[in-house]
């Protein structure tokens, strides 16, 4: 086999070039520490970098996502602590205005604080967080989520989703609460009432108050399977009730039937999970018979009071760009089969196309939505669904009205404070039937504001536990942020002995070959001439 001189001379350069370049990049690894140079250097331990340095990117802005979740769950329990706080002196107020030396001026003063109260509660649930957005209003964070109607009731306009944020691969976390989970699911205690016969006159000789929930489960369970209840008093002393088929359940009270005017707790019935308390203010006016002062008994006797939830009532609103100035000023179910079948659980928009005509969308009503009813107004009124909605003035072209309704199941904060301050600036002094209202009024207000205080500390309760969840994975994502460097170390990080050894070898190499190339470049038939 012959070899060239040509041919020994570029083999020798070649592998002399790949000597010198192994310990060019052996001497840039020790440098850099950087082991995998290039994908070609190791495809197998390239590509799991490539993997380790996406896991390193996500827990970073998972870093992040933690960080705008614990700002904004933080400023939300800051300004539920102020809507508690406020919560709590409201229903201090309400206590005071229930005593019995209170005057109308009093309560009006207490009113007036309350009224203050009332607005400092929407500011605070009407506020924003640092990017500008409403924190109460879920998804439509550009929406204020309360808004004042005409009559001084409030409507919730945002919805019910939670935003979130990831925070590992498999967990997220909500980063704010809705207005409707922290005031619009406050249970209403105060959902049902007690209405006098007619056949007796309503001078509060006996009065019957509102009933005040005491136990949800039992209301929903007994209580409105047997509604309405007629209650009927036998003397100054007992009474009986039956429920809608007659069934008599006065059994189920104690005292089974028998009351004591006089006796602190001695005239409350407790009926199916809800209170009521009886009053008398006996007037002994004459009997037209025997023209003597009546008996207590006599006087009490035959008083008939139908006991059972409060019918669903309406708030209506005009929008503010309505060009004329009519409002809806009166509303209540004349056709309840049309009611419960045709209108929408979250109310109902309607639109005026001129003074008469009108149309009816369902809530909420975009650009394309379509009516689900029209008709005319005729005498200042329109029926919807069963519900009749009087007007005063009259409407325009383009004229818009959102009409709500409620079923007395839950109450917000803000429906409480509105109905109490109304309550206290109305005169009662000398008037029984208005110390009745009052009565009921405060009774309820005191029982709804504590709901309302327990959803609140409900709702930090959750924002607690979800801080905690962050605290949770902030350390679990830290653990994976220090084995992630780990591996991505022992991977493609440099081992300086073993390449110290490498490249004192190839140096090795690299001498042994140059001198061999000089000896054997020496050989050759013309040295021997």
């Amino acid at each position: 086999m012959r070899i060239s001189t040509a041919q020994y001379f570029e083999t020798s350069a070649a592998k002399y070039q790949n000597n010198f370049s192994s310990i060019v990049k052996t001497q840039e690894q020790i440098t850099s520490g950087v082991r995998i140079q290039s994908a070609g250097d190791d495809p197998v331990g390239a590509a799991q970098l490539l993997m380790l340095q996406q896991q390193k990117e996500m827990l970073g802005q998972y870093s992040n996502n933690m960080g705008s979740i614990k700002n904004s769950l933080m400023n939300e329990e800051s300004v539920l602590d102020g809507v508690n706080t406020a919560l709590q002196r409201a229903r201090e107020l309400a206590l005071s205005a229930g005593d019995g030396s209170k005057s109308d001026a009093d309560r009006k003063s207490i009113a007036e604080e309350l009224g203050e109260i009332e607005a400092n509660v929407l500011s605070l649930l009407n506020s924003k967080d640092s990017a500008g957005n409403y924190m109460f209003s879920g998804s439509k964070t550009s929406t204020p989520p309360y808004v004042r109607n005409n009559d001084g009731t409030y409507s919730y306009q945002g919805d019910d989703t939670q935003l979130s944020l990831q925070v590992s691969d498999t967990l997220s976390i909500a980063t704010n609460d809705t207005g409707k989970s922290v005031l619009e699911s406050a249970i209403n205690s105060g959902r049902t009432q007690a209405v006098l016969d007619p056949s007796k006159p309503n001078d509060g000789t006996v009065s019957v108050s509102a009933g005040l929930l005491k136990s949800s489960a039992a209301y929903t369970k007994d209580f409105a399977a047997g509604e309405p209840y007629e209650l009927k008093f036998v003397d100054s002393t007992h009474y009986t009730i039956a429920d809608k088929d007659g069934n008599d359940v006065t059994a189920e009270v104690s005292g089974n039937g028998t009351f004591d005017s006089k006796k602190e707790g001695g005239s409350t019935i407790s009926l199916r999970g809800v209170e009521f308390d009886i009053t008398l203010r006996l007037k002994a006016p004459l009997d037209p018979v025997t023209n003597l002062p009546m008996t207590p008994d006599a006087e009490v006797k035959d008083h008939i009071f139908s006991l059972g939830t409060k019918p669903d009532s309406f708030n209506a609103s005009r929008t503010p760009s309505n060009g004329s100035t009519a409002q809806v000023t009166g509303s209540g179910v004349t056709d309840q089969a049309a009611y419960v079948s045709g209108f929408p659980n979250s109310g109902v928009v309607i639109k005026f196309t001129d003074a008469t005509n009108y149309k009816v969308y369902a809530q909420p009503m975009g650009a394309d939505s379509k009516s689900i009813a029209e008709g005319v107004l005729a005498g200042g009124s329109i029926t919807v669904a069963g519900v009749k909605l009087d007007f005063t003035g009259a409407p325009g072209a383009d004229d818009q009205f959102v009409v709500g309704a409620s079923s007395h199941q839950t109450q917000s904060a803000l429906d409480t404070l509105s109905q109490l301050r109304q309550t206290l600036e109305t005169p009662s002094d000398g008037n029984d039937l208005a110390q009745i209202k009052l009565k009921d009024a405060l009774n309820s207000a005191v029982s709804n504001l504590a709901n309302a205080s327990e959803q609140v500390l409900t709702v930090r309760g959750a924002i607690g536990a979800r801080l905690n969840s962050v605290d949770i994975q902030t350390s679990e994502n830290i653990s994976l942020g220090l084995s992630n460097s780990s591996t991505q170390a022992a991977i493609g990080n440099t081992d300086v002995a073993t390449a110290s050894i490498d490249l004192a070898f190839q140096q090795s190499l690299l001498q042994a070959s140059q001198l061999a190339f000089v000896k054997i470049a020496q050989l050759s038939l013309f040295n021997k001439l």
